[in-house]
């Protein structure tokens, strides 16, 4: 039975206000941490953002079934176990059920006794399961250059581990800000590449009619202004890493011219007369979903395949809210020691708001935002009123679900904007419009 000082956090799930207000209040006095959703999709959207150890689910909702559910956290969640409870108790339903993943079935009408029993059953499973993974897998030891301990970031570490003794082509996605750059830096400075280059090319900063040249360098003559002989970053990067950010950015041609260095791992020069072999590890990055852009026609199949051997994807920092406070601390150390100053404290609310603010510009906006506080705090402690005012809580921000949809369209704009210190090109990746489309939006405003 579960002692009164356990800490194992579950989510139940069911549309009957009755069954969730009895199950609640059991599992509650049983020392659980109890969450409650009303609906599948309340209850994924709520598994987006917290974990969980245990899902109990009922199996006939409207809209999604709980096996659904079950099938959910099976597919996406590897630490969390599932228990299905219903009224409609059938062989067929539980083998279903076991067969898609709950590890127990209880049909109403049922005891506390037995809800209890199963709960503990699920638990031990659990603790079972975690043994045996602590035992065959150290904690990954996070690479230089990268903060984090919360366990989607854990994930990132191990991953890291795996792609950096091999030569595999990796794929990195995840919002602007995230750290992808330093992610692929850690890749290649924990491998055997160590010793070789690092190049780092911002595909989508390049224009298009010259990017082919500085990829693949060119021979003098080549074209007007060709006045020697210069490597392309292929070249550059021999025995070392090429870092390809923001390869969505890149189009359909040179997607084309990409995919057949991929392939052969030969360069052509511009002008040359025959291809140069290299010997390049090749790390891509997108904040985009490119499997998305596939099927809009705006990237190549082949080329996503290619580059998709090894796929790591970033954690936004909405999603790592156990990192925010170690983030915020080494910003504040460091940005406090450039400016030759002790680093301030937050206090207490401070602190709980910079934690449950959204943050759209992930940890590249949170490094901005202290670097400006430190910058400008003239006390030894930051309070919630020298945060940006965005995050604070304004009583004429109408919050209401009386507004228009443009006017809600309009201030997300202009946080996203303030997160990022008005630079339009990153606001427009964050919001997932293109740089165009954002300027008529503002001129709307």
């Amino acid at each position: 039975m579960a002692s009164a000082d356990s800490q194992n956090r579950i989510l139940i799930v069911d549309d009957a206000a009755d069954t969730l207000e009895i199950l609640h209040r059991n599992l509650d006095s049983a020392g659980y941490v109890v969450f409650s959703a009303t609906s599948v999709s309340e209850a994924i959207r709520f598994l987006d953002t917290a974990q969980v150890d245990l899902v109990i689910t009922d199996i006939k909702m409207p809209g999604e079934s709980g096996l659904d559910l079950v099938r959910h956290v099976r597919e996406n969640l590897r630490a969390t176990e599932v228990m299905v409870i219903t009224g409609y108790a059938s062989v067929r339903g539980a083998v279903e059920a076991v067969k898609i993943g709950a590890e127990e079935y209880l049909a109403k009408p049922f005891t506390d006794e037995e809800l209890l029993a199963a709960v503990t059953q699920s638990m031990e499973k659990l603790d079972t399961k975690r043994a045996a993974q602590a035992a065959s897998h150290r904690t990954p030891r996070a690479p230089k250059g990268i903060i984090g301990e919360s366990a989607v970031m854990q994930d990132v570490f191990a991953a890291i581990t795996k792609a950096a003794s091999t030569s595999a082509t990796v794929l990195l996605s995840g919002e602007s800000g995230t750290g992808k750059e330093l992610v692929a830096r850690a890749i290649h400075y924990s491998g055997p590449r160590a010793s070789s280059a690092f190049v780092p090319v911002a595909c989508g900063a390049i224009p298009e009619d010259l990017l082919a040249s500085e990829l693949f360098g060119h021979v003098k003559g080549s074209f007007t202004g060709a006045t020697d002989t210069r490597a392309g970053f292929f070249q550059i990067a021999e025995g070392g890493t090429l870092f390809l950010d923001e390869i969505s950015e890149t189009s359909l041609s040179m997607q084309v011219k990409l995919l057949r260095v991929l392939e052969d791992m030969q360069v052509w020069m511009i002008g040359a007369s025959k291809p140069v072999q290299v010997d390049v590890r090749i790390v891509a990055a997108t904040n985009k979903e490119l499997h998305d852009q596939v099927q809009k026609g705006l990237f190549r199949e082949d080329l996503f395949y290619r580059l998709n051997v090894i796929p790591i994807e970033i954690p936004p920092l909405r999603k790592r809210n156990d990192d925010i406070l170690l983030l915020l601390n080494y910003f504040a150390e460091k940005f406090a020691e450039e400016l030759a100053k002790a680093p301030p404290a937050f206090s207490p609310e401070a602190l709980e708001v910079l934690r449950n603010y959204g943050w759209p510009g992930n940890v590249r906006e949170l490094g901005n935002v202290i670097q400006r506080l430190v910058l400008m705090s003239e006390e030894d402690v930051i309070e919630v009123p020298d945060l940006p005012p965005l995050m604070r809580f304004s009583a004429l921000s109408g919050s209401g679900l009386n507004r228009k949809l443009a006017d809600v369209e309009a201030e997300y704009i202009n946080n996203v904007l303030t997160s990022v210190e008005g630079n339009k090109t990153r606001a427009a990746k964050i919001l997932g419009i293109t740089r165009k489309t954002l300027r008529e939006k503002l001129k709307k405003q």
